[in-house]
């Protein structure tokens, strides 16, 4: 081969190269544009006009915010809006929302989830959907199917247009038709998000059966002395039967307080509210407005649920937190050993409901599964394995009776006052909620709302109870009238922070598990020293990131440590907190090392017990605190050498791990290094593309911890992941302005403008203002079909 031909042949190669690059990058440029294109045509129209089945005309403003404001001639147009701009913007959220709820995600996604299915056809919270309904009146009916239409007038467009957003492409799915049941189906969800302590029956049973009984007891909950308030048969296997039950966040609670106008520098009331709920893309909340002929209300509600369910109408305002009650107990069934259809009560066999819940899983054969009910509710200790031969765990649960809670908040959005606003609280039963109020006409008020089971002993409510014998049965509720209330009280506010709502001169049982004082004394504490207390007062206090536990441990620690051998980094340490002010700033070292020495300590204290069932361990920080307050006196703590040895072991640890993590020089340690916020969307998990391009941001620096007003509860490696998922401020003076944060904001698609807008708001606590007067924003009309 000659010469010429090889510099030829080479230059025919690098020709050949050149030209296949320019082809793939004319292709990655044609496919991001068809993609961006594919992705953007699903975006929520918010201006224009589009055909719905309504009667007449309906406005829908949208601000620069997102926030829609929904204007309609009557009620039925405006539910059937409302369900059209929620699923507009909302429709995947949604989808998940009830299939998660019902029991069927394993269509969409496969084994991987079949667990979770099983869990919750066990629980059966769409039977119990299906149940309530049949209780709504024919108005919140009509409302239900009314949101339905508008819901699935979006579904038929979108199929039909080819408009769905890009995650059903990416899952290969098409939402199904939406139904009323779907939407009382996402409430019972919200009722199981709040939970009632049904694990901490489970783990007091399991110490009982791992422990000596006074080791045992030593680790039942109780509430903090002096803080501040508003058996055994045969042996089931705890760690076996739950160790895949999906437990709530412990304390999926909140803050909220109102002041009468003598406390503030209007003369009017303020009302704040935050509930902490899990953080995530996109938010669980979704803000409106809506107005009709005879109805003006705004603030939030869960995606796929008509009406607001918090927030103000022209005359009031309202908020709420989880009060936590004994509303879910375990009982212990005797099955028959020849039947294993039938248990045992009160010398007799009754036959159990046997229901059928296949269980359809993507790519795979359908799972047949059995739903065993008893007299008290679903045998919950065996979805996930045999978990006793003859004895089993039913749950007698309120949330699993006939409920009407959506029929409450129709009712509560077009209250004027307190009377009438109690009055449509008789249809709230569950979960049970700490209601505040305020008025236009000055009143300020509380009620511990919902359906509380009557307990003549509360210690009761400790442990799983003999299913078999009557004694033990729940037989009333706290009647309503008798339900924890406070109106315009003298100290001129009320708060709640999840901890103990009553004294013990109130003479029923609510609940063994309370929340942590901290939040409550420092809410309290900030109140209590102003009498002219404003909007920014109350933004500055949910903002607020003193850390009372630290306030009341940190001198303690370092004084039992005083007379100890440390080294100089352990000395430096304990120089930090010193010298700390209590305040879990991102930019301190302080918080930082006492997060990290806590949870050392507890890692220590509790290393007997199975990893298996600290799931169950539903309040150990308050149990942590209470050893930690007994020292010496703990059998926990001495076991491990007192109390001196337990603080010297975690601090060397402590030291070690974060020196580890971020290096020697403690002066350049901070809690915003490792304490940091992410709203992760559902397909974030899938892999670290679908992450990237879904989560809203990345992780982000945040004050605050889990025991804060802030709250910013984290998990093991840092990522806060349970907050404030909305913060609201009102003050009366002018109710027709509230001050919102809904993080990471307002839309589900990911293209669109408000899809994470408000995190570093969430973060910086930036609040935007919503009127209820408002007739600007991009407008979008829907109109009748023709």
């Amino acid at each position: 081969m000659s010469i010429e031909k090889s510099k030829k042949k080479r230059w025919n190669w690098k020709k050949i190269i050149v030209s296949f690059i320019g082809v793939l990058v004319i292709g990655l440029i044609f496919g991001f544009f068809f993609v961006h294109h594919y992705i953007n045509k699903s975006l929520p129209q918010v201006e224009g006009t589009i055909e719905i089945p309504v009667s007449s005309e309906v406005v829908v403003y949208t601000d620069e915010n997102g926030v829609p404001h929904i204007k309609a001639d009557n009620a039925q147009d405006l539910y059937t809006a409302q369900g059209y701009v929620q699923a507009q913007n909302r429709i995947f959220q949604m989808e998940l929302s009830r299939r998660q709820a019902s029991g069927t995600l394993s269509e969409l996604i496969g084994e991987a989830t079949v667990s979770s299915d099983k869990y919750f056809r066990t629980l059966g919270l769409r039977r119990a959907a299906e149940k309530s309904y049949d209780h709504y009146s024919e108005d919140a009916k009509k409302v239900l199917q009314w949101f339905s239409d508008g819901v699935n007038a979006y579904i038929k467009d979108a199929k039909a247009n080819g408009t769905l957003p890009v995650e059903f492409t990416l899952i290969g799915t098409e939402p199904g038709e939406w139904t009323p049941i779907d939407s009382l189906t996402i409430g019972k969800y919200m009722a199981f998000d709040l939970g009632g302590h049904w694990e901490r029956q489970a783990f007091n049973y399991y110490l009982l059966n791992q422990f000596s009984l006074e080791k045992a007891y030593e680790l039942f909950p109780s509430y903090p002395k002096g803080r501040m308030t508003i058996l055994d048969e045969e042996e089931i296997n705890i760690a076996a039967s739950f160790k895949e039950a999906i437990i709530p966040e412990p304390f999926n609670g909140s803050n909220n307080w109102v002041i009468s106008g003598e406390k503030t520098a209007s003369g009017m009331p303020l009302l704040a509210d935050d509930p902490h709920l899990g953080l995530g893309t996109p938010s669980i909340w979704y803000q409106m407005h809506l107005e009709s002929n005879d109805l003006n209300v705004s603030g939030v509600i869960f995606a796929g649920v008509p009406g607001i369910i918090l927030g103000h109408n022209e005359n009031i305002a309202w908020g709420v937190t989880n009060t936590g009650p004994d509303v879910q107990q375990l009982y212990m069934e005797k099955r028959n050993p020849q039947n294993k259809e039938e248990y045992l009560f009160e010398g007799e066999w009754e036959r159990a409901n046997m229901i059928k819940e296949p269980i359809k899983v993507k790519g795979k054969e359908t799972v047949d599964y059995e739903v065993v009910e008893t007299r008290h509710g679903p045998v919950v200790s065996e979805f996930a394995e045999d978990g006793g031969k003859d004895a089993v765990l039913s749950l007698r649960w309120t949330a699993l009776d006939a409920t009407t809670e959506l029929q409450a908040i129709l009712n509560l959005n077009k209250a004027s006052n307190w009377e009438e606003f109690e009055k449509a609280l008789e249809d709230f039963h569950a979960p049970a909620q700490n209601f505040v109020f305020s008025s236009i006409d000055g009143t300020i008020a509380y009620k511990a709302n919902g359906k509380i089971p009557i307990y003549d002993n509360s210690e009761d409510a400790l442990l799983p109870l003999p299913g078999w014998d009557q004694k033990y049965e729940w037989n009333d509720f706290i009647p309503f009238d008798e339900l924890p209330k406070v109106v315009n009280p003298e100290k001129g506010f009320i708060a709640t922070a999840n901890n103990k709502v009553a004294g013990e001169s109130y003479p029923y049982h609510i609940s063994n598990v309370w929340a942590q004082p901290y939040r409550y004394e420092r809410i309290f504490e900030v109140l209590a020293e102003n009498d002219q207390l404003t909007v920014q007062d109350m933004k500055d206090l949910q903002m607020d990131a003193v850390n009372l536990r630290a306030r009341e441990f940190v001198p303690i620690f370092i004084q039992t440590l005083k007379e100890e051998q440390l080294s100089e980094a352990e000395e430096n340490a304990l120089s930090v907190l010193r010298e700390w002010n209590y305040v879990d700033d991102v930019d301190l070292a302080g918080p930082l090392i006492f997060d990290e020495w806590f949870a050392e300590i507890e890692t220590i204290m509790y290393e007997e017990i199975s990893d298996d069932v600290m799931h169950l361990f539903s309040n150990m920080g308050q149990s942590t605190d209470e050893l930690l307050r007994l020292g010496n006196d703990s059998i926990w703590i001495d076991d491990h050498g007192g109390i001196k040895s337990i603080l010297k072991e975690s601090l060397t640890k402590t030291v070690a791990n974060l020196e580890d993590a971020y290096g020697k020089k403690q002066e350049s340690w901070k809690w915003g290094d490792y304490h940091k916020v992410e709203f992760k969307h559902p397909l974030a998990s899938a892999n670290k593309v679908l992450g990237y391009y879904f989560n809203a941001e990345k992780p982000l620096p945040v004050n605050g911890s889990g025991v804060t007003p802030l709250a910013a509860r984290h998990y093991d490696n840092g990522i806060v992941y349970h907050g404030a998922s909305w913060r609201f401020v009102i003050d009366l003076d002018d109710i027709s302005v509230g001050h919102h944060i809904v993080g990471p904001g307002q839309s589900g698609h990911v293209k669109s403008p408000w899809y994470n807008d408000q995190v570093e708001d969430w973060v910086e606590g930036n609040y935007h203002e919503t009127t209820i007067s408002n007739e600007e924003g991009m407008e979008l009309k829907l109109i009748p079909e023709q």
